[in-house]
């Protein structure tokens, strides 16, 4: 009897209960977890007999660890299915515009959920819901919005058109666009490359991927640029001190001979990098941290509260911290989703060397290069022309209406070219809505002076150096049009996000609808992109289905 996938413990267990008679002591001892807050937590189970099933349970707050063993004591071909982390987040509530007319959050150009993904749906899964965050499925995709002509940093683009999955709302569009630079305009750049050689990284998808993805970077430095490399498993340690970009045979050389084995402990390899990135700082220059890992910390400081600290405290300092995800099985994306913002960089997951390639060569100037921080959006809705509405994602960005123009309340950055992308889904006044109406509640009043308004879309910013933020404000106008193909485009995405969860608010629109909207949105696809998307949604209705077939398969067993 073989089975490869559970840890010997396991296997025994299973064995015992068969009959077999065969003990085994536990791999691993239990490590009590501190008491806190308890975290609702999304893993997967192995795939039965085509379908996945789902749980949901309480579990220790994440990235709380007990020690795993060492590499060498798994069994060949083990794969440590259980262990994917996501947080689970609520989607964002309905509206009364008469009640809640201003909706406040943080901007987000993190990419890293729409690459896992992809992974988890050319693995063969449907993704846990706690994996699908909707603004980094739609920030993934370039858009066509306007450059800024009046001196701030990016331009704003705003669009309205009818919901492709309710006839009775509309979705406006709000786009943000960054002015590109060329990796040659870029500041001098001191990177550490923070490199997880861990016995979980001993895979294809994790260490090997992380030598060839650095190794792309390594080919964009330039003679001004210094690079450092440390390494942690069980220990932190450097294994390349500051070093010129001209010197690129010596940084690859030291990329070459990493090899992973060990325990993780991330948190002293957080501390080594950033004393690292301290001794070589670069004034006025570029001072980041790349991290690659798959966000398996298990030795040392493994609480999640306090490694985001750790990374509030260090960016004010000056120095950024950049979130790079790799691995299967036992990645962290929570985590590594929360570092990024804690550390005022970016969260990206590599799945493959195309990935690496358009996050750390095509788009470098936006990793590294921040043209504004603390980037704020407001929107205040006219109650007499929008009734009810609903942001789209940014759940985890969400702010307080007073922390909008509250300088030390922090907020996302934007670098060079990034796009981001907000979609609200409203209900016009008159219209049916998503809420019942109250029988006490005050009507709206449509005497404002106003009524040709739409809404009012406040931006507020600060330069990359800081100092007291900036504001844009654009009134936006009710003026409905038919749908352009990039608001086509994101809708579908959009879609398939909220598909992908519960559904709850795209009704009979289906995923075969979701393929349709988007194969006739694909426009001039330079580097493929929509098209592997529309392949992903006809992916996911495959899965689905047989899932489906597979569960009805077996309540006609069961009767």
């Amino acid at each position: 009897m073989s089975l490869p996938f559970l840890r010997p413990a396991a296997v025994a267990v299973l064995l015992a209960l068969a009959g077999c008679g065969v003990s085994s002591t536990p791999d691993s001892a239990a490590v009590p977890a501190p008491a806190q807050p308890e975290v609702l937590v999304q893993q997967e189970t192995m795939p039965v007999a085509g379908t996945m099933a789902k749980r949901m349970f309480r579990s220790a707050p994440i990235a709380s660890f007990a020690p795993m063993p060492s590499a060498d004591s798994y069994p060949q071909g083990y794969r440590d299915e259980q262990r994917e982390q996501y947080q689970a987040l609520a989607d964002n509530p309905v509206h009364n515009v008469a009640e809640t007319p201003v909706s406040t959050f943080s901007a987000d150009v993190d990419t890293g959920a729409y690459a896992n993904v992809r992974r988890l749906l050319n693995q063969g899964r449907l993704p846990p819901q706690g994996a699908v965050r909707l603004e980094e499925m739609v920030n993934y995709f370039p858009y066509d919005y306007a450059l800024p002509s009046d001196g701030s940093p990016f331009g704003v683009t705003t669009e309205l058109a009818a919901s492709p999955w309710n006839p009775h709302t509309r979705l406006l569009r709000i786009g943000i666009k960054a002015s590109d630079r060329a990796v040659a305009e870029l500041a001098p750049a001191n990177l550490v490359f923070l490199v997880d050689v861990s016995g979980s990284m001993d895979r294809r998808e994790g260490l090997p991927m992380v030598k060839s993805t650095l190794k792309l970077l390594v080919d964009q430095l330039r003679d001004q640029d210094r690079v450092s490399l440390v390494v942690y498993a069980g220990e932190s340690r450097v294994v390349l001190e500051p070093t010129s970009g001209r010197e690129k045979a010596k940084i690859l050389t030291a990329i070459e001979q990493l090899t992973a084995g060990g325990s993780t402990a991330g948190a002293s390899g957080i501390e080594l990098a950033y004393q690292m990135a301290q001794q070589a700082f670069i004034p006025k220059g570029i001072n980041r941290i790349l991290l690659a890992t798959d966000g398996d910390f298990n030795v040392g400081v493994s609480d999640f509260d306090s490694l985001k600290q750790m990374a509030v405290d260090k960016r004010k300092t000056g120095i950024s911290l950049t979130t790079l995800g790799f691995g299967v099985d036992n990645y962290n994306e929570h985590l590594m989703e929360q570092l990024a913002d804690a550390g005022d960089g970016n969260y990206a997951y590599i799945d493959n060397l195309r990935e690496g390639r358009k996050v750390l060569v095509d788009q470098l100037g936006s990793t590294l290069a921040v043209v504004a921080k603390n980037v704020k959006l407001q929107v205040e809705f006219n109650p007499a022309q929008v009734s009810e509405y609903r942001l789209l994602a940014y759940e985890n960005r969400a702010l307080k209406r007073e922390d909008f123009s509250n300088d030390k309340v922090d907020a996302g950055e934007i670098g060079a070219g990034h796009t981001v992308t907000a979609l609200y889904e409203i209900v016009p006044a008159g219209e049916k809505g998503w809420l019942e109406p109250l029988r006490y509640g005050k009507s709206a009043s449509v005497g404002s002076g106003k009524n040709g308004e739409l809404a009012m879309l406040r931006v507020r910013y600060q330069p990359p150096e800081g100092g007291k933020s900036l504001l844009i404000e654009r009134p936006i106008t009710n003026q409905v049009a038919p749908a352009s193909e990039d608001l086509r485009f994101a809708a579908a995405v959009a879609a398939f996000s909220q598909q992908l969860k519960d559904g709850r608010y795209t009704g009979d629109f289906s995923l075969k609808d979701t393929e349709t909207l988007a194969r006739g949105a694909r426009g001039d696809d330079r580097f493929g992109l929509r098209n592997e998307f529309v392949q992903l949604v006809e992916l996911a209705q495959s899965l689905r289905n047989s899932s489906a077939s597979n569960a009805l398969a077996t309540e006609r067993r069961i009767e």
